[in-house]
């Protein structure tokens, strides 16, 4: 499965659009890592427990719109954007949308 964020596929030619396809998922905050989160805030610099979860976010939220874009029979998902927004407090969600598309090569 091919996901870009641009609007088309190089040397592909879209030849159906299939769609809105998305895949979300849901994290709250660990409360041990958190402890070890707000140590490091005071500190300054990356808050790599954060930036774990985030990235184990993202890879779950695109799984899921890749398995809602093949159940569609697409050959790719073109213009993925990603949001995230706060639930609750100390949970956010991680969404990824794009549009499902078939291809062909470009003559």
């Amino acid at each position: 499965m091919i996901v870009v964020t641009t609007a088309d596929v190089a040397g592909q030619r879209i030849t159906e659009t299939l769609g809105l396809v998305r895949g979300s998922t849901i994290r709250s905050r660990h409360l041990g890592h958190y402890f070890i989160a707000v140590l490091r805030n005071l500190a300054g610099g990356e808050i790599r427990e954060y930036t774990k979860v985030l990235a184990e976010a993202r890879e779950q939220a695109i799984d899921r719109m890749v398995e809602e874009a093949q159940a569609l029979r697409a050959d790719a998902v073109v213009a993925v954007r990603f949001q995230t927004s706060e639930v609750m407090t100390g949970a956010a969600e991680m969404l990824c949308y794009g549009t499902a598309v078939r291809l062909e090569p470009t003559a």
